[in-house]
């Protein structure tokens, strides 16, 4: 049996058990694919201090907290829960786009899809579901199964589902990598469990669901990815860009993705103003 002096010293001695803090901040460091000398680096702050925080030896203060989430760019939401887990309140709110309090956004948002017209232009979710779309996204989800047109309607399920606009897309295996190579930055950005498991599904359905899918195979030796998708009237030769807000203080709006979509040629912007004449 040892010595009192030296039972002491253990009961007295910091626990070298993670935290749930430190295990989370090491996870968030790996994915990251920085060392603890890294990370030290640019927190500034020891690695020896560093080491203590993720094994649970030294607890954090809040200010060490936010500084280390900043430099590890963690998503919002994640934020709140480290912050919780080192014992500190919350600072992120997370309020639904209809509240009250974010009329603001909201009609910024409603704005610039409006705007786009006769341009197609949607806002989703952090899980790619549809918030809100202008007219000419509606006409083109047309015809797609009912089932993968109730709410919530996930955007990445619609447009590569073989009951949904898969079928119409003439590169679907350009576009469909070009997808899953979006989901998969996503996902290592995020470590959302949920998109995870949406990535497993989508690469369930078929590649070729039509005549002409998969059309425009390997290398892309063009400056955006295309997206061509034929409407019953004419194919639609189209581009995309995604919009997100700048400097956003609420989860919601940091999870908020405006893609709009841009004809690639003269004959797929008129053939677009026929169709919103037509909606």
């Amino acid at each position: 049996m040892p010595p009192m002096n030296a039972l002491t010293a253990l009961r007295s001695a910091p626990s070298s058990t993670p935290s749930p803090f430190g295990e989370r901040l090491r996870h968030w460091r790996q994915r990251r694919r920085l060392s603890q000398l890294d990370l030290a680096h640019v927190a500034e702050v020891s690695t020896r201090h560093l080491s203590y925080v993720e094994t649970g030896r030294a607890s954090p203060s809040r200010d060490m907290v936010l500084r280390l989430l900043d430099r590890l760019d963690i998503p919002l939401r994640e934020r709140n829960a480290l912050l919780q887990a080192a014992g500190y309140a919350p600072m992120y709110r997370e309020r639904a786009l209809d509240a009250p309090d974010m009329a603001g956004a909201r009609d910024a948002v409603k704005r610039i899809l409006d705007c786009h017209e006769p341009w197609p232009a949607l806002a989703m979710d952090r899980h790619w579901n549809l918030v809100m779309a202008n007219r000419m996204v509606q006409m083109l989800m047309a015809g797609a199964a009912p089932r993968l047109l109730e709410a919530p309607i996930n955007v990445l399920r619609l447009s590569l589902h073989p009951e949904g606009l898969a079928p119409r897309i003439a590169n679907l295996q350009q576009w469909r990598g070009h997808l899953f190579e979006r989901l998969r930055q996503q996902i290592h950005a995020t470590g959302d469990d949920t998109l995870a498991v949406l990535l497993a599904e989508l690469k369930g359905y078929p590649e070729t669901v039509g005549p002409d899918a998969g059309a425009l195979p390997g290398e892309h030796h063009g400056v955006l990815m295309p997206f061509q998708f034929d409407t019953g009237h004419g194919v639609l030769h189209l581009v995309s860009t995604t919009t997100v807000f700048g400097s956003p203080v609420d989860i919601t709006l940091q999870e908020l993705a405006l893609e709009t979509f841009f004809p690639a040629d003269e004959a797929s912007a008129a053939l677009l103003r026929r169709l919103a004449a037509q909606a």
